[in-house]
């Protein structure tokens, strides 16, 4: 059974930092991309970042670029999202996903998904 567990959300007052982590289990991660995908309340979801774990190639939304950093870990079969200089509008729910296509930007193409976890940048 394909499982995505996301952790590492929380309240952060703005600037602060936060490390995501998504647990695969069920997965040979080389065959798949990675995503990070998030949705906050009243918006669409949107990907923020992605690595196509066989070339490592990977993707940045212009709003988190030079800001948050992915990476993997391949011992672990886990992915990390490493949130810095956060800002108010980084609030929301974030979501691992994985699909078999590679880097994509269209939320409609990954097919598994975690259940979320809530990142809130609040002073």
């Amino acid at each position: 059974q394909k499982q995505l567990v996301e952790s590492g959300g929380g309240l952060v007052q703005p600037g602060g930092s936060l490390r995501l982590s998504c647990a695969a289990s069920g997965f040979i991660l080389d065959y798949y991309a990675m995503g990070w995908v998030r949705q906050a309340p009243g918006k669409e979801r949107e990907v923020v970042s992605c690595i196509d774990v066989s070339d490592g190639s990977t993707y940045y939304a212009d709003s988190v670029k030079g800001r948050f950093t992915i990476s993997l870990d391949n011992a672990e079969n886990t992915v990390h999202l490493q949130m810095n200089s956060l800002k108010s509008e980084d609030t929301a729910v974030y979501y691992c996903a994985a699909n078999r296509l590679g880097v994509v930007v269209t939320t409609t193409r990954y097919e598994y998904w975690g259940q979320g976890t809530q990142v809130t940048v609040s002073s």
